[in-house]
């Protein structure tokens, strides 16, 4: 069959209401007066799937959405944004969260468990006929996505997967770290980075583990060799770190389908998301191609770019 998606992800459709608050932690008082408190569609597969749109790689986005208005919100975002969505019933809704930010843009998220239950499947034959046709699947950690990575396999695509604030022992993010190709994850709650990173390599398939540590850069497993990735100063003043590492994931997935060596692919996935950092939740605005190439050739003009 002839390629017609560059990159499929998988899950992480939702809504968020964002509260920009005082200081975090949040002190107990019966009260805080904030700013607006907005609601907008996007999620970690919402944001992957637009970073990669914005970044001119073709782009399909497969979940499970309620008939809500949540749902509404995450097909509107899809259509206006150019980017095929398939939706498969969700009966108990669209997923939803609540993020706390900070004047730092540290972020604390409060997710509703209750729009996503163990028994939520895509169907298989929904996803292998995608899968298919694209040279790449991104998959959030959702259950309807563990269920799918057998189809995944079968169907012969290569994996990525973004593990968030693993902590390298929760067994549930197993099937995720040992099935991907690429696997991303935060330093937040890791005790040794690199002992879990070398965990992921030897007990699964992953050609590549990034782990992002916000400021001071992020480190990448490959080969066995662990190099870090520098931190790239953002090019404005940061205001929200929602969304930074699913930037990351989508400027590293383009150098990498691009077929960049590891460092450069960091260097994208760093660039996207300091950008990501300078821009408020509220609105949702990827780094672009032309910007993303202009600035890394600044980092590294005697390369040359994708």
């Amino acid at each position: 069959m002839s390629i017609e998606t560059d990159i499929l992800v998988l899950g992480g459709a939702g809504v968020d209401t964002l509260v920009y608050v005082p200081q975090l932690p949040l002190p107990y008082a019966d009260s805080h007066m904030v700013p607006a408190i907005e609601t907008r569609a996007g999620q970690t597969g919402d944001f992957v799937a637009l970073g990669v749109h914005a970044l001119g790689l073709r782009t399909h986005h497969i979940d499970m959405i309620g008939d809500d208005h949540a749902g509404s919100l995450v097909r509107a975002l899809h259509r206006d944004r150019g980017i095929p969505l398939t939706d498969i019933p969700q009966p108990a809704g669209t997923k939803r969260a609540v993020n706390l930010v900070g004047p730092d843009g540290r972020r604390l998220s409060l997710y509703d468990n209750s729009r996503s239950q163990e028994a939520d499947r895509l169907p298989p034959e929904t996803v292998g006929a995608l899968a298919s046709v694209s040279r790449h699947a991104h998959v959030s950690i959702t259950y309807p996505c563990a269920h799918a990575l057998p189809t995944l396999r079968e169907a012969g695509v290569s994996i990525s997967t973004d593990l968030h604030d693993w902590d390298g022992v929760n067994t549930y993010h197993e099937a995720f770290a040992y099935e991907a190709d690429v696997v991303f994850l935060s330093a937040a709650a890791l005790a040794d980075p690199e002992k879990t990173m070398r965990q992921i390599a030897e007990r699964g398939r992953a050609e590549a583990v990034v782990v992002t540590a916000g400021a001071e850069g992020a480190h990448q497993l490959i080969g066995g060799e662990l190099t870090r990735i520098p931190a790239v100063t953002p090019p404005a003043p940061v205001v929200d770190s929602n969304g930074a590492g699913d930037a990351f994931a989508a400027g590293y997935l383009f150098g990498r389908l691009a077929g960049e060596p590891p460092q450069r692919c960091g260097l994208y996935g760093a660039i996207a998301g300091a950008h990501a950092c300078t821009v408020p939740a509220t609105t949702t605005d990827p780094i672009s191609r032309a910007e993303l190439l202009a600035l890394a050739a600044a980092q590294w003009p005697d390369r040359p770019t994708a």
